[in-house]
């Protein structure tokens, strides 16, 4: 994988964050966790040697199926698509509105925790990500909010915290 690859999480990958069933070792899992389709490949292999993981953490959860380049999985979408792909509709809450569903209101939820953690928290944030990544749908995400806002007031003065929790309460 090249340092300007942005990795993210296969359908398989996804199912072992879940499910646990290949049993990897504790830094490869702890690395497909970091993995979430923003960050750059060299990005990854700055906090893997962070953490003390192998030099090719990447290729090995490459090789397993669990990740792929963000590239190779949109050139396989377009290939195995028998129309052109249609432009992605940003989620609702960005707009201003209530997400419909529960699976928009679970990503949309997903998609504001995680970059509030990403944000504002980065590697102190790393096992609450751990706690959002588990949650199945957005009533446990809701779940995590207050540990969420302590986390931000910990590293974070109260009005930005305030304001943060503000976007979560109007979903944008």
């Amino acid at each position: 994988m090249r340092d300007s690859d942005v990795p993210v999480k296969t359908n398989e990958g996804r199912d072992e964050i879940q499910h646990r069933t290949r049993k990897l070792p504790t830094v490869l899992r702890s690395i497909l966790l970091i993995v979430d389709g923003d960050r750059s490949a060299r990005h990854l292999r700055d906090l893997i040697a962070s953490l003390h993981g192998p030099g090719d953490a990447l290729e090995q959860l490459e090789t397993m199926g669990l990740i792929a380049s963000s590239a190779a999985v949109a050139a396989t979408h377009l290939a195995h698509s028998p129309t052109p792909a249609a432009p992605v509709a940003l989620p609702a809450a960005v707009n201003g509105a209530v997400p419909a569903d529960a699976a928009e209101r679970y990503r949309t939820l997903y998609t504001l925790m995680s970059e509030t953690v990403r944000e504002h928290l980065g590697l102190r944030g790393y096992f609450l990500q751990l706690k959002i990544e588990r949650c199945g749908n957005s009533e446990e995400l809701a779940e995590l909010l207050p540990d969420l806002s302590a986390a931000l007031g910990k590293v974070r003065k109260d009005d930005i915290a305030a304001e943060i929790e503000a976007r979560f309460a109007t979903g944008s």
